[in-house]
């Protein structure tokens, strides 16, 4: 009886084979390797579409596309990258690192995961279809605007508002899934105020997910109805409000924008602290500062909209509450400083895109406050200063970090170490493709060139010249990342437990590559081992 047992417990310790151990997969490490290749699949589709718009723009006049295609690829391209390159590799992250980093055998709710990733596939497959339809795909921008995503829209805004509800509902079972998992699974010893500020900011950024995926569902069935159903919520002939959607879309846009940057603070977080080889510097005011950002996140949405016509008292208040946000990010990123402030530093390629992300990410967190600025916003609403503020937050924010953590914890997930010179060499032209890319465009948006234009006046010219080339130099500059990182998944230097020898936390107790179940038995947690 005893050997019946012991061979069944052998059948569930390691993972299938073949197709049916990726479909039925409810093993947080794989579920985190499917999301992972899909971000990077999305990443490079959406990066297709970013290389189209600035090969349009390389040059004034009308080049390569119609006015509605280039409206298409600005459309998806933000879609894709915001829904489909960027979450899922955040969350990718969270199912890898989320239970070896507090010490648990697997996710909360197994089932469940495997659910949440296997609804994405289908969600951006039925979005990038439309775009081979009659009609061709959405062309409103990623904001989808009203009237031009209700009464002008092409007939498959259907099939969009239905690929967004599909991302919503795998994003809320995601959060479920990781809030669940920290509050109940954490290892003994591991109080709150012990847990590693990665899951920190993954905890807040679930419950954020929670309170604005519903918003952004609510204002799509809307979209929906005054398309199909003859309402008028955003109509204003029969009675609706175009603006009442800008208010729904930014009360969830905002808190979006947060839960695409907040894990990254978690990761830079881990890694700084490893390569300067000091704790992190004033740990409980990073977890405050976290917590800040996140609550002053819900009433800041009205920013987006200074041009509108709010009232007086209202321009004020929102550019009030923006400018307060500036505090806890400022002390984040102090806080970083500090912790490489006389510190053993040493410039591994995931330390060079982590002092890369504090940098350029600060240069958009001041842009953002020159935005801030009720009459200045008046200048630089819709113009390319407003898609350079936010791609200096979102590419060498929240996409350099997630870079980073792949190249901190992929010795970890495959037991090898990555090509330590490829690596630096993918540094130097991400960073300065993509400053090549974004810095001119703050000056092309100061002088006037408004955005989501497939053609512009002559003054432009050079600098978006500029643009377009920096563009391919970072855009190809990923096809080295993705052979680092296939290079290094098929062999290489082995990785030991402790890959690098100034990290600290529980994944670092565990062989490398971890075994199929992480912890059979769950560690103790002591005061000392917490921010060592």
């Amino acid at each position: 009886m005893s050997a019946i047992i012991h061979e069944h417990d052998d059948h569930h310790h390691g993972p299938a084979y073949g197709i049916t151990r990726w479909l039925f997969t409810t093993n947080h490490k794989d579920i985190g390797t499917l999301y992972l290749w899909l971000s990077l699949i999305m990443f490079f589709v959406g990066g297709v579409m970013a290389l189209l718009v600035r090969t349009e723009l390389f040059q004034p006049g009308l080049q390569f596309m119609s006015p509605d295609f280039f409206n298409q690829m600005t459309t998806n391209h933000g879609l894709i990258m915001i829904f489909g390159a960027v979450m899922p590799a955040f969350v990718g992250l969270a199912n890898w690192m989320v239970p070896m980093m507090i010490g648990a055998p697997d996710m909360a709710l197994p089932r469940l995961n495997n659910l949440s990733f296997w609804i994405l596939p289908f969600a951006f497959l039925m979005m990038i279809a439309t775009l081979f339809m009659e009609a061709g795909g959405p062309n409103f921008g990623w904001t989808f605007y009203p009237p031009l995503s209700t009464t002008y829209a092409p007939d498959t805004v259907t099939f969009f508002v239905f690929a967004v509800h599909m991302m919503g509902a795998s994003s809320i079972m995601g959060a479920i899934n990781i809030i669940v998992t920290i509050l109940n699974m954490r290892a003994p010893g591991m109080t709150l105020m012990r847990m590693p500020l990665f899951i920190w900011t993954w905890l807040i950024t679930a419950y954020l997910l929670l309170a604005v995926m519903p918003v952004l569902a609510g204002a799509v069935t809307m979209v929906l109805f005054d398309v199909h159903f003859g309402t008028s919520f955003f109509n204003a002939g029969g009675g609706g409000d175009p603006v009442m959607f800008q208010h729904i879309f930014w009360f969830f846009g905002h808190p979006e924008v947060y839960i695409l940057i907040l894990p990254a603070f978690g990761i830079i977080s881990q890694i700084i602290p490893t390569f300067a080889r000091k704790p992190l510097f004033g740990y409980k005011s990073m977890v405050y500062a976290v917590a800040s950002i996140a609550i002053l996140s819900f009433i800041v949405w009205a920013h987006h909209m200074f041009t509108v016509g709010m009232p007086i008292a209202g321009q004020l208040f929102f550019m009030y509450t923006t400018m307060l946000i500036a505090v806890p990010t400022g002390v984040k990123v102090f806080n970083w400083i500090a912790t490489m402030w006389r510190g053993s530093m040493t410039f591994e390629t995931p330390m060079l895109f982590a002092i890369a992300f504090v940098v350029l990410f600060t240069i958009g967190g001041f842009s953002g406050l020159m935005l801030a600025i009720t009459p200045a916003d008046f200048q630089y609403h819709d113009t390319y200063f407003v898609v350079a503020h936010f791609h200096y937050v979102l590419v060498p924010g929240a996409i350099f970090a997630i870079i980073a953590g792949v190249y901190y914890w992929l010795p970890k997930w495959c037991g090898h170490m990555y090509d330590e010179t490829l690596g630096k060499l993918h540094f130097w032209l991400s960073f300065i493709g993509v400053n090549i890319t974004f810095f001119p465009q703050h000056f092309s948006g100061l002088a006037g060139m408004p955005r989501r234009i497939p053609d512009y006046a002559l003054q432009f010219a050079d600098f978006n010249m500029l643009s377009s080339i920096g563009s391919y130099i970072f855009g190809f500059s990923q096809l080295l990342f993705l052979f680092i990182v296939v290079k290094a998944i098929r062999g290489g230097i082995a990785a030991g437990e402790r890959a690098w020898d100034g990290a600290h936390g529980l994944e670092w107790t565990l062989p490398s590559p971890p075994p199929y179940h992480s912890f059979t038995h769950p560690p103790r947690v002591t005061e000392a081992e917490a921010h060592s």
